[in-house]
């Protein structure tokens, strides 16, 4: 079959490789061994008919072939290395080890297509460090083909880096990954814009007015009757100026209302610290009730989130500075009840070594006796009524500390 194939230029063969095209099986060997043994050329039209039939394995021998051929077309390649598989990768790692800065040009942005994170360094390094401008703008292609496979943080890293380059190609191309990553609105926001290129700098200008912003909801408990402290409140008002957009508060005390109808999609954000029967059960009616005005996305509680327990960890160990040696700190928190509850609250007692107690505000003694000096704190967002009844020095609630109050300013501004 491969020769009866007719030659480029014919005016038989577009015809002819839509017949093959169609044809509803097709034997790939004869093709594949035509082509190693070089009775076949292929050309990309012929190619692009046996893509389509290629699997794994023929796409790894078609790469083999063309990196031993010198002459091989470079057109040949996007088709050629269409599939992702280990095989392809292993290739393309050991032709980079010794290709010329022309070919290595051509194959990174296929090793980064084929999205192995251990590939990773090996882009940073050739996208960071000084050499071929055009290599470097092929890594920052592998990075871009291969998005989803590295590390966030350190991808992050060296996008920030490429987005201050000299090169406006380098860095604009930097610019718009970062727009594409988690939080890329923030990462945006944090580009010095007097660093940039002025053409890079109006690109993350337009980068940043083309993210659109859901709404917020910050779903809290609230005092009786409704009443809403007045740090959530500045919160609120500090997170819709960063965010440019709006920032609802809804306390669970408070009455139901309905939502309002501007439409547009929202971000229900429950600020509890503890899963009770406020983040088990009444959230979804809260949701339930704004769904009518648009989509309505969630985010877990806030006592679940990585980085507010590593914030928590933080103030513990700034306040055992002058505890007593192997006193383990304790965390004063709202009556609890139910399994979830008491999971979490073990969860809490190991991963941050404390030691955790329900504080009642009924005349009993709220906090535990102080005679092993350990460090308290208490597990209270805002003022409420249980802080009313706690004593002065066990200090201000949550919201009213400076590491507390920035984090959530910072991961409020950051949601998409």
């Amino acid at each position: 079959m491969p020769e009866l194939l007719p030659p480029p230029g014919s005016p038989e063969r577009w015809p002819w490789l839509q017949q093959l095209r169609r044809r509803p099986s097709l034997d790939l060997e004869p093709w594949l061994v035509a082509i190693e043994t070089g009775r076949l050329q292929p050309e990309a039209d012929l190619l692009a008919v046996l893509a389509e039939r290629v699997d794994g394995q023929a796409t790894v021998r078609l790469l083999a072939w063309w990196l031993a051929e010198p002459s091989a077309d470079p057109e040949c390649l996007s088709v050629i290395a269409r599939l992702r598989h280990p095989g392809c990768a292993g290739l393309l790692r050991q032709a980079l080890a010794t290709a010329s800065s022309d070919r290595q040009e051509l194959l990174v942005p296929l090793l980064g297509h084929q999205r192995d994170p251990a590939d990773f360094n090996r882009m940073r390094s050739l996208a960071l460090e000084p050499g071929p401008l055009l290599l470097r703008r092929a890594a920052l292609e592998g990075l871009a083909l291969g998005l989803p496979a590295w590390p966030t943080e350190s991808l992050r890293q060296v996008l920030r880096s490429c987005a201050v380059d000299l090169d406006p190609l380098l860095a604009g191309a930097a610019v718009d990954l970062l727009a594409r990553l988690p939080h890329g609105r923030r990462s945006l926001s944090h580009l010095d814009p007097s660093r940039l290129d002025g053409a890079v700098a109006r690109r993350r200008q337009r980068r940043l007015a083309g993210l659109r912003r859901s709404a917020l909801l910050l779903v809290v408990h609230g005092r009786r009757g409704g009443v809403i402290p007045e740090e959530l409140g500045t919160l609120a008002r500090e997170v819709e100026r960063l965010r440019g957009t709006p920032v609802h508060l809804h306390a669970l005390t408070a009455d139901p209302c309905p939502a309002p109808g501007d439409g547009g999609d929202l971000t229900l954000v429950p600020l509890f610290l503890l899963p009770g029967t406020h983040v088990r059960h009444d959230l979804a009616a809260v949701a339930a009730r704004w769904r009518g005005r648009g989509a309505v996305g969630r985010v877990p509680f806030l006592g679940a989130w990585p980085c507010w327990q590593e914030a928590l960890r933080e103030e513990l160990a700034e306040l055992a500075g002058s505890a007593a040696v192997g006193s383990s700190p304790w965390l004063i928190h709202h009556p609890m009840d139910g399994k979830l509850g008491s999971r979490y609250l073990r969860y809490l007692e190991r991963s941050l070594g404390v030691r955790c107690r329900s504080a009642v505000a009924d005349g009993q003694e709220p906090v535990p006796a102080m005679e092993d000096g350990a460090p308290v704190l208490p597990l209270v967002l805002a003022a409420n009524r249980l802080t009313d009844s706690l004593p002065q020095w066990l200090g201000r609630p949550l919201l009213q500390r400076f590491r507390f109050r920035q984090l959530l300013l910072t991961q409020l501004e950051a949601l998409p």
